[in-house]
């Protein structure tokens, strides 16, 4: 039997290709002038990567310009091969498949993964290379890194295996890394995503770890679900401090829609929330080992309110969700929508009214907002969504989500993770 991480809206694509001057419906803003690229695995022909977290990392990127849609390629980012872990236990930063996400910082574009070095790549989806800032990133860089959007500065961290656990870093908005400092953390957790406030940078130390007898078993994936130790939320300053850490219930969070200091100085955090059953289900899912046991749907919207040392917790919506986004300029700041992907369907979440609108879609991926104007929802999202023929890039309204358009690809896109509109 075919593995679920090989088969269905998961299943890769054989090769590289490209085509030029793509059919659209309906009619395409001419302000919408950029590139549109996201990240995912994708294996390479005849390989069995053991798990859908670690395939090669492709790359599918459609080209914008004056109401036509220019282009579309897609590209493996070629990382180095070789042992990411040797016989004496040393690590190959470089030796990653650099599959989750894709950003552009100081006008650089790198491609992410959080085992290892962000990877270089050209407009064109060229690799360039491995990057480790001038020598001082000596940790692996998180998929999920945040913008400060009145400095400019990157916030990011590592996680390892082996001590530091934990490592924060601050790139200027320059694209010089001048902060680097390990946060004392139990163990070696998978860290998958962190946030930031004005003030504060928030981690999120959560019950799956490493396990080095899975790692020799090769399984893919070496992490696994322990109750024992345990959920907890921190938060710091950025300028530095003590980590304060507050209690949680058990559960996991691969990702934050976004987190704000309230008027009464509270830590709010919305993010999407694994139970310790829909968790297990899921991983042992993508990694082609399902367990009938547990339920694989369930991801559900929820915040937490830290207040000093206590922490309250609310599920804000019981639709199973996943990727949640905002518009980036309000990232660690006061806003008031989030958006998601569900099975079949885009979610538009005002956390003020309560309100939540619902665009129908075959199996959306992540909806990256893309800024028109001023105000906090004007502006589209942008969707890698399946359909009869293969798959279409969607633009939709952020504010109604209605149709705007929708760029017919010429092949088939898989299941990925995380994308990024670079505007021209």
């Amino acid at each position: 039997m075919t593995k679920s991480y090989l088969d269905g809206q998961l299943a890769p694509v054989p090769d590289e290709i490209e085509a030029f001057d793509l059919p659209v419906t309906g009619a395409l803003p001419p302000e919408l002038t950029g590139r549109y690229f996201r990240n995912g695995p994708n294996p390479l022909p005849g390989q069995d990567p053991g798990h859908w977290f670690t395939g090669a990392g492709m790359i599918h990127g459609v080209r914008l310009r004056d109401g036509r849609a220019e282009w579309y390629r897609n590209r493996w980012v070629r990382t180095r091969d070789g042992r990411y872990i040797d016989d004496q236990g040393r690590l190959d930063l470089a030796a990653v498949p650099a599959n989750t996400n894709v950003i552009r910082h100081d006008g650089r574009i790198y491609a992410l993964v959080e085992a290892g070095l962000p990877y270089e790549m050209s407009p064109e989806l060229d690799t360039i290379g491995p990057v480790d800032f001038g020598g001082r990133l000596t940790t692996a860089m998180t998929a999920h890194p945040k913008e400060d959007p009145i400095t400019g500065d990157l916030f990011f961290f590592g996680y390892g295996f082996f001590a530091p656990y934990l490592t924060y870093h601050r790139l200027t908005k320059d694209g010089v890394l001048v902060e680097s400092r390990e946060i004392p953390v139990k163990g070696p957790t998978m860290m998958h995503d962190f946030a930031i406030t004005e003030n504060y940078v928030v981690w999120l130390d959560l019950p799956v770890v490493f396990d080095l007898d899975l790692a020799f078993q090769d399984s893919g994936m070496p992490y696994r679900w322990d109750d024992a130790y345990g959920a907890r939320i921190g938060y710091m300053r950025k300028s530095g401090g003590p980590v304060t850490w507050v209690d949680v219930d058990p559960c996991y969070v691969f990702h934050v829609g976004n987190a704000r200091e309230d008027a009464a100085g509270n830590i709010v955090i919305d993010a999407v929330r694994y139970s310790p059953g829909t968790f297990t289900g899921m991983w042992g899912h993508i990694s082609g080992a399902p367990d009938p046991a547990h339920e694989v749907i369930g991801s559900r919207l929820h915040r937490w309110t830290i207040s000093g040392t206590t922490a309250r917790e609310e599920e804000l919506d019981d639709r199973t969700v996943e990727f949640p986004t905002v518009n980036d300029g309000h990232t660690g700041l006061p806003g008031r929508y989030i958006y998601a992907a569900g099975g079949d369907e885009i979610v538009k979440y005002d956390l003020a009214s309560g309100v939540t609108k619902v665009h129908e879609a075959k199996g959306p991926g992540e909806a990256v907002f893309v800024p028109r104007g001023t105000a906090e929802d004007d502006g589209w999202l942008v969707s890698l969504v399946f359909t009869d023929h293969g798959s279409d890039l969607l633009v939709l309204d952020a504010a109604d989500l209605a149709h705007v358009a929708s760029v017919h690809l010429p092949r088939r896109v898989p299941r990925g993770f995380h994308g990024h509109w670079l505007a021209d």
